[in-house]
């Protein structure tokens, strides 16, 4: 889940709307916006949020991460706290998984969907107690998912706090990056036995930390939730950790182009509310055997309308990338557009996921648009990159 995109990419319809003749409003920084500064990186208005785009090179920042660590500011991403005796059945009403079979520190995929099935926002949730979840949103959708579980949970034992300007989201991705978080002095449960999509509770110079093995890039690695006030001691550690093992710090464009390649969706690309989870490969996130109703059970059975695009992954020849938005033809005719597209810096060519209308999913004569130029797109398998095929 995320919503960055590369160069020319960043997604900034989600930052705040301004009313005509009003100057704009003053993008919302994070706890670590002076360490931004100080680094020389690049600041761009997306969300709502002045976030690091790049610190200097993409490419060199993208490859940090395959190939040692990287780390990223998330700390835009809104966290939404729930507690209450009936927190999880409440969680199970308002989103699509069912999260009140979630073990102690497991965390889990899921998706918020409108009453038609169309998706509001793509999550990560985790069971932080019996009676307590962590709900992580995407910036630009922290009011509408608040507002969405808040309606949902109402007459139930449960509460929803919103904690995101009170919280710091730190990552660390890459091979090495189990290293370096195991050489900031974290007082925790030994890192090596936390499993993929599961988190542990921790303490940093005496602040609570939550530690996920979770990730956007495709690589090993782990996010960190600390008290705001605390981030920019936590980041200075990382650094300072990280530095034989040459820790690079990223900002969204390597982010965007790393999430490409391991095929995960990104709202407002490949997800938004036109788009139900059938249509975007996301069938089996809804809990439809599993729990009773939730928001969007019927329309999810229902399924998709007929002639519904369906998202393909596209992959082709030479250095022109497919950029979102780029028409996608089949024997001339227009049936689709790019909603991700980027020159891999892994593979050293083309790649782009596209929306398509379903009879050209299979097809042989895709082409896509690139500046009047079409440039054949063979149809293949999601993700593009996995780090065991790299191994």
């Amino acid at each position: 889940m995320g919503e960055s995109g590369p160069d020319g990419g960043l997604m900034t319809a989600d930052a705040p709307s301004t009313a005509a003749g009003q100057e704009p409003a003053a993008p919302q920084r994070t706890p670590l916006h002076a360490v931004h500064e100080a680094a020389g990186a690049q600041l761009v208005d997306f969300a709502g949020w002045a976030m690091p785009v790049r610190y200097g090179s993409d490419l060199a920042e993208h490859q940090a991460v395959r190939e040692r660590a990287g780390l990223f500011d998330l700390s835009h991403m809104a966290e939404l706290r729930v507690r209450g005796a009936e927190a999880g059945a409440a969680l199970d009403r308002a989103l699509a998984g069912r999260l009140s079979a979630l073990e102690l520190g497991q965390a889990k995929y899921t998706l918020l969907l409108a009453d038609d099935g169309g998706i509001v926002d793509d999550l990560i949730v985790y069971r932080l107690g019996e009676a307590e979840y962590l709900v992580v949103a995407n910036a630009g959708n922290r009011r509408a998912a608040a507002d969405a579980i808040a309606e949902r949970i109402a007459g139930l034992d449960a509460t929803l706090v919103d904690e995101t300007d009170e919280t710091a989201l730190i990552a660390v991705q890459g091979p090495a990056a189990a290293a370096i978080v195991g050489a900031i002095g974290l007082e925790s449960e030994p890192l090596e036995g936390l499993r993929y999509y599961r988190a542990l509770e921790a303490v940093f110079e005496g602040e609570d930390v939550l530690v996920a093995r979770t990730g956007y890039t495709g690589e090993d690695g782990f996010e960190l939730y600390i008290a705001a006030h605390a981030a920019e001691d936590l980041w200075r550690a990382i650094v300072l950790a990280g530095e034989e093992h040459g820790l690079a710090l990223c900002g969204l464009a390597a982010r965007d182009t790393l999430r490409l390649e391991a095929g995960m969706p990104l709202y407002g690309h490949e997800l938004s509310l036109a788009t139900q989870p059938a249509q975007v490969g996301l069938g089996r996130v809804p809990a439809l055997r599993t729990k009773g109703d939730f928001v969007g059970r019927a329309a999810v059975e229902a399924g998709p309308a007929e002639g519904a695009p369906v998202l393909v992954a596209l992959t082709a020849e030479g250095r022109r990338a497919p950029r979102a938005g780029y028409p996608v033809l089949d024997g001339g005719r227009v049936v689709g557009e790019v909603t991700s597209g980027a020159l891999s810096p892994t593979l050293g060519r083309p790649i782009a996921m596209a929306l398509v209308e379903p009879g050209s999913a299979n097809s042989d004569s895709l082409t896509v648009d690139v500046r009047g130029t079409q440039l054949p797109a063979a149809v293949t398998q999601l993700p593009f990159y996995t780090r065991e095929a790299r191994a």
